[in-house]
């Protein structure tokens, strides 16, 4: 297998996948790309400095429930893959810079299914009561009105139940999934995410 020149970084919201996937294109020389920005798809359901959330945000997790929110997101990361595998394929057997994506799109039978050489990928997961102690943290659910936090509570029980499925899956799939528990810092954690993804090829040393 010739050198890694694509590193998929998979997993539910909050795991940490940006901030990894960003240190790791830093260190090797690769792009850094995310998923999220390849289509819309309803995102975080809490108000920022910047933003408020779309009216059309807060009726889709205000109105659904919790097996339709996974049954939509599902489908939208459906039909996003062709894009996905034409992303990959251009950074695998490109002349460019490798490419580091990251993404809860990435779904693991989808990318267990890829023929693309020089790729290899990880899922970061991480205990519940992490997840949750991230989500309300970058929410500020404790500050929020009664219907915000709500809708909070929904994002935060579509991200777990995300993961349960997904872990499915990658046990199947007997694929690689470094551990995110907050006892390692952000370059430990992208220390594992190398090995495991060297351990799939000849990733560049960094």
């Amino acid at each position: 297998m010739r050198d890694i020149r694509v590193i998929l970084i998979g997993g539910t919201s909050h795991t940490g996948k940006s901030t990894i996937a960003r240190l790791l294109a830093e260190r090797l020389g690769f792009s850094h790309a995310r998923t999220d920005l390849l289509a819309r798809h309803p995102g975080r359901p809490w108000r920022t400095p910047e933003r408020e959330v779309p009216p059309h945000v807060a009726e889709h997790y205000g109105t659904l429930p919790l097996d339709d929110l996974i049954d939509s997101v599902l489908a939208h990361y459906e039909r996003l893959w062709p894009r996905i595998e034409e992303t990959v394929a251009a950074h695998a057997l490109g002349d460019g810079p490798g490419l580091v994506l990251e993404g809860s799109a990435l779904w693991p039978p989808r990318v267990a299914g890829l023929a693309t050489p020089s790729t290899g990928a990880v899922w970061l997961t991480a205990p519940g009561d992490l997840l949750r102690r991230r989500v309300y943290a970058g929410s500020d659910h404790a500050g929020a009105a009664p219907e915000e936090r709500r809708l909070i509570d929904a994002f935060l029980a579509r991200t777990l139940r995300f993961q349960e499925l997904m872990r499915v899956e990658i046990d199947r799939l007997h694929l690689a999934e470094p551990s995110v528990d907050g006892s390692r810092g952000t370059g430990r954690t992208a220390d594992a995410v190398l090995a495991a993804v060297t351990a799939q090829g000849h990733a560049p040393t960094a």
